[in-house]
């Protein structure tokens, strides 16, 4: 049986930004999985697979076919959309998350250059725009 301070603890997670359930920089595991299907879903295969789909949907509207197939292939086709509106939004909060802390670090190392103390700000808005991968 779960218990009431159980069950704020889980609405708490859930209500979480995706990106700092974890901490900085390490990824759960609901967070690889969206990052997987993100990748699925934007290859080529993906593509394939809808647009199959979607002519399988139309092919048995046009054959006839009974209202059985038809069910199967719409409920399948709302389901694809779905698990793609999720991806969606999750990928959008982890960019919104990514652009923010980004935006953080600009705004505290202008700040340090401004006072002429240059440190930790700076190493943190190297780390943040990735100028260490990019050399």
């Amino acid at each position: 049986m779960i218990g009431r301070g159980e069950i704020g603890h889980l609405l708490t997670m859930a209500l979480e930004h995706p990106a700092e359930k974890n901490g900085p920089g390490r990824l759960g595991r609901f967070e690889k999985l969206a990052e997987l299907a993100s990748n699925l879903t934007s290859s080529p295969a993906f593509s394939v697979f809808c647009v199959l789909l979607v002519a399988a949907f139309l092919g048995a509207h046009l054959a006839h076919l009974s209202t059985s197939w038809q069910h199967l292939l719409g409920d399948a086709m709302g389901a694809v959309a779905l698990l793609l509106l999720a991806l969606l939004k999750n990928s959008e909060r982890r960019a919104e998350h990514a652009i923010q802390q980004k935006l953080d670090a600009i705004a505290a190392a202008l700040l340090e250059q401004y006072e002429g103390e240059p440190g930790r700000a700076h190493q943190d808005l190297a780390q943040a725009i990735g100028i260490e991968e990019r050399t």
